[in-house]
């Protein structure tokens, strides 16, 4: 039998381009019919536009789609962890955006370096002028600060575009069951052997970016606290500071006003610097707690990660269909 390989893409408001993706899709897998039986399981996020329905015609003319619905938004996240528990009996399973931005014909590349032995085929995003100036900036700190906060060689330009063989999608479907879970730095910790290819990113086939600004720092701040105890450790550090300085300027302000001659005034102003201070950083302390509660919140409710609305398409229609309709509930 042939090896099956399949690729999952969540997908949310791409009605305009997702006829086009799927088309550039299956050309560039053509090179690879030969050899594999391909599964194209596209991931929806419900969309306030018609692009369920777009993909139910695609399915309706390409036997090798499967769609699965969310039963509402759950995030990009969320949408590889459902396709990755929906390809459990491929023998390699290739994730990509379906906006463009992520070229299909990168493929083949990345299944050629899984054939020559690796376990993780990761695509890193080399940035041009195309990418806008700020998201190349921040895009390159929070990468940097990531790998100084959580001690790990994830790589600049990491991108949810890559390749796992079946034993690494087998552990994220068994054991890595975290609930706010950060993949890019998750691909990094399981080990096994890695290869990176690199690729430049193209321009939307249509429409605008779904992540606002507001988003990508959501998930940049639950990336780093997954991995890193640190802020939590800059918190005490920076306490320990803030009371050392306080006590030597207590020190200091109590021997001037005994030695000194000169008759000094109230004050009132350093006392409500010296206040308003502590307690800015007193709620900064608690804001970095609270964000460490709130993961442990999460994973204490043990929700599951995401449920399928509907399914239609290959996912309906194999045997191994079944498990993929419930709930990851439902399946422990």
């Amino acid at each position: 039998m042939k090896k099956r390989l399949d690729i999952v893409c969540p997908v949310y408001r791409e009605e305009a381009a997702i006829e086009l993706f799927h088309e550039s899709l299956s050309a560039a897998t053509s090179v690879l019919v030969g050899r594999y039986a391909l599964r194209f399981l596209y991931v929806v996020d419900p969309s306030p536009d018609r692009t369920e329905a777009v993909l139910r015609g695609i399915a309706a003319r390409d036997s090798r789609v499967g769609i699965i619905v969310m039963s509402r938004r759950f995030g990009h996240q969320a949408a590889l962890i459902a396709g990755m528990d929906a390809a459990q009996d491929a023998d390699a399973v290739v994730m990509l955006d379906s906006d463009m931005q992520h070229p299909p014909e990168l493929i083949p590349k990345l299944v050629e370096q899984w054939e020559g032995g690796a376990d993780i085929v990761q695509a890193l995003r080399q940035d041009n002028e195309a990418i806008g100036f700020a998201k190349r900036v921040t895009s390159q700190a929070f990468y940097r600060i990531f790998q100084r906060f959580a001690k790990m060689d994830i790589n600049i330009g990491a991108a949810d575009y890559r390749l796992l063989a079946r034993k690494v999608v087998d552990v994220f479907r068994r054991e890595l069951r975290e609930h706010n879970p950060f993949l890019r730095g998750l691909v990094t910790w399981v080990g096994y052997k890695i290869v990176y290819v690199p690729f430049v990113p193209a321009r939307r086939a249509a429409g605008r970016s779904n992540y606002s600004l507001s988003t990508l720092g959501v998930f940049a701040l639950n990336g780093i606290c997954s991995f890193s105890k640190l802020p939590l450790r800059v918190c005490i550090f920076a306490g320990l500071g803030s009371a050392v300085f306080s006590m030597v300027l207590g020190i200091v302000l109590v021997l001037d006003y005994m030695l000194s001659q000169t008759p000094r005034a109230p004050g009132w102003a350093s006392l409500f610097a010296l206040v308003a201070f502590a307690s800015s950083l007193n709620l900064f302390f608690l804001g970095v707690l609270g964000e460490y509660v709130g993961l442990i919140f999460d994973e204490v409710k043990n929700r599951p990660r995401y449920l399928i609305g509907d399914t239609f398409g290959v996912t309906a229609s194999q045997s191994a269909g079944e498990p993929w309709q419930r709930s990851r509930a439902a399946s422990e």
